[in-house]
């Protein structure tokens, strides 16, 4: 008699990564190629906010389960450094830096914070608030509310069984980080992760993952070329 597993119902993990990136370049091209103050503009906005809460959960994510922290946080790193490249040529001098920093700064949290809990939690919580002020300090995208994101998908992923009604209070804690850049995106982004299954999906190997990095500076690129030609 043949067997077949019936596939996971929900989300993977990699859905959520085509679903994020599909927000961010439809956030992207309103904000630089869309007449501001439309509905349209409004909408694509709106639907633009659904990229980071996912993003985020998906840093928290990885990072329980990534065989090499570091080379997980030298990848997010060094994407952040190319990534500057086009940001710059993009934004100017304004003081803002690319979302890959926030998430690298957002590893960066976690490989320290995961040790410091285990002795105590008010240095946990001082090493936490002090990576959210280096956060605004240095201008990354989403500042102080992009690392407090990661860490709460952290925690409540990690320790959820110490929490009562652990998934409620996550998307609680981070729908009101996240109402600050549009309530409607952030309720459709905590929607969409409800749905998450628990599995890795159908990115595997090198290439493909490699490839999901190098599409943020390539879109910022191509985005500056259309205004330019």
């Amino acid at each position: 008699m043949n067997l077949t597993l019936k596939p996971a119902s929900g989300l993977s993990g990699s859905a959520l990564k085509v679903i994020a990136m599909i927000s961010m370049v439809i956030d992207h091209i309103a904000l630089y190629l869309m007449e501001h103050g439309t509905v349209l503009y409004e909408t694509m906005r709106c639907i633009g906010r659904i990229a980071f809460p996912v993003f985020a959960f998906l840093i928290a994510e990885g990072f329980i389960h990534t065989r090499s922290r570091y080379r997980y946080f030298f990848t997010l790193l060094g994407f952040a450094v190319i990534s500057e490249i086009p940001w710059y040529m993009l934004n100017g001098a304004d003081g803002t830096h690319n979302v890959m920093f926030t998430l690298a700064l957002g590893m960066a949290t976690l490989m320290v914070l995961e040790n410091l809990l285990q002795r105590s939690l008010i240095q946990g919580f001082l090493w936490t608030l002090g990576m959210a002020g280096l956060a605004s300090w240095l201008g990354v995208d989403y500042e102080w509310r992009g690392i407090l994101v990661i860490v709460i998908f952290y925690l409540f992923k990690e320790y959820g069984d110490s929490f009562p009604y652990s998934r409620g209070m996550q998307f609680f804690c981070t729908f009101a980080l996240m109402i600050h850049y549009g309530v409607i995106g952030t309720i459709i982004a905590c929607m969409i992760l409800y749905l998450y299954n628990g599995t890795r999906g159908f990115v595997q190997g090198s290439i493909a993952k490699y490839g999901f990095y190098a599409f943020y500076p390539i879109h910022i690129l191509l985005i500056n070329l259309y205004m330019k030609y």
